[in-house]
């Protein structure tokens, strides 16, 4: 992992619950698509033309609503067109769950991917592990 993964606090909300009193699955992957965007966001507009190919989250512990959620971010791999990113979701500092997304660097109007460039592969490879 990196020095220092990039970390995004999470505002857990009434509504990210279930019957049951702890977070719904779903809001998991809520959870890790705020800290994409906002991991994506403070690196520049240069990887803004971005979208997510992949997702997969392994389950560590139950989080309750009243429960602190913070969401830890680094660049596993720096593919052609593509990274991979991981996620760990920890709630009052436990390891609740692990995610692995894969983003593609695309071109919306050619509707298809393109090479990331040089400067994105700058501006993440700090959070390379």
């Amino acid at each position: 992992m990196p020095t220092s993964p990039y970390r995004t606090n999470i505002q857990v909300r009434f509504g990210d619950t279930d019957a049951l009193g702890h977070l719904n699955n779903a809001s998991f992957a809520a959870y890790v698509e705020v800290a994409r965007l906002d991991f994506l966001a403070a690196l520049g507009k240069s990887v803004r033309s971005l979208i997510l190919a992949n997702l997969c989250i392994d389950y560590r512990r139950q989080v309750g609503p009243d429960e602190a959620v913070h969401v830890e971010t680094w660049v596993e791999k720096l593919g052609t067109a593509s990274m991979s990113l991981a996620h760990t979701v920890f709630a009052n500092g436990e390891r609740a769950a692990d995610v692995r997304s894969v983003v593609v660097h695309f071109d919306y109007a050619a509707n298809k991917s393109q090479p990331l460039t040089a400067e994105m592969r700058e501006r993440l490879q700090p959070y390379v592990c």
